[in-house]
């Protein structure tokens, strides 16, 4: 949990972004690799997917972050990369799904933290929204569309998790970052050979 603090907003962008990853990264844990394909609702997602397509969220936030490209295609190309990003395919694991994803994201904090949120930037065309058009904003707005982002699919990853053994992911964050039982939690004990076990 990120908890209260006094600290300037940059470092308040970082660690918000970083708490919904780990709550993304936790719904794998205790899973094996055939729940973390599981989607047992009405959507296509799985945790895998969802942890797939988080460290795809990061890369395109990191070629933002690093090289102030803005422009997106909107193409075949790159909507089937998209499309792509939500499932782990039959070559892939979920266990190097993890790892990628972890080795994607101390870069997203280091970037994330060399940002300053004053900086004049552009927003890039939405046509899915209806914007049509490059629109000048601020990094702090897209930092916080970041957070907004992660959290969305932190949610998702919530339910999924819940779906398929009944833990909530919260637990697992507070497990994973070894806090002490007391009356409100008690630690989840994964099986061996699970997921981050």
């Amino acid at each position: 949990m990120y908890a209260p603090a006094q600290h300037d907003e940059v470092t308040g962008l970082v660690n918000y972004i970083d708490e919904q990853l780990s709550a993304i990264r936790a719904a794998a844990f205790g899973l094996t690799e055939e729940q973390a394909r599981e989607t047992p609702c009405r959507s296509a997602l799985s945790v895998g997917g969802i942890i797939k397509h988080a460290t795809y969220v990061m890369r395109g936030a990191l070629e933002r972050l690093r090289t102030e490209v803005t422009e997106q295609p909107v193409d075949a190309t790159a909507y089937a990369a998209f499309t792509d990003s939500f499932t782990v395919r039959d070559d892939e694991t979920v266990a190097g799904t993890i790892e990628d994803f972890d080795r994607v994201r101390a870069q997203l904090r280091a970037a994330v933290a060399a940002t300053d949120p004053a900086a004049a930037t552009t927003a890039p065309p939405a046509p899915w929204h209806g914007i049509f058009d490059a629109r000048p904003i601020h990094a702090r707005y897209y930092l916080v569309h970041l957070v907004e982002e992660c959290a969305r699919h932190a949610g998702h990853a919530d339910i999924i998790r819940e779906q398929i053994d009944g833990m909530a992911v919260p637990a697992l964050v507070l497990t994973l970052a070894g806090a002490s039982a007391n009356d409100f939690f008690q630690p989840y004990e994964p099986a061996p050979g699970t997921l981050l076990a």
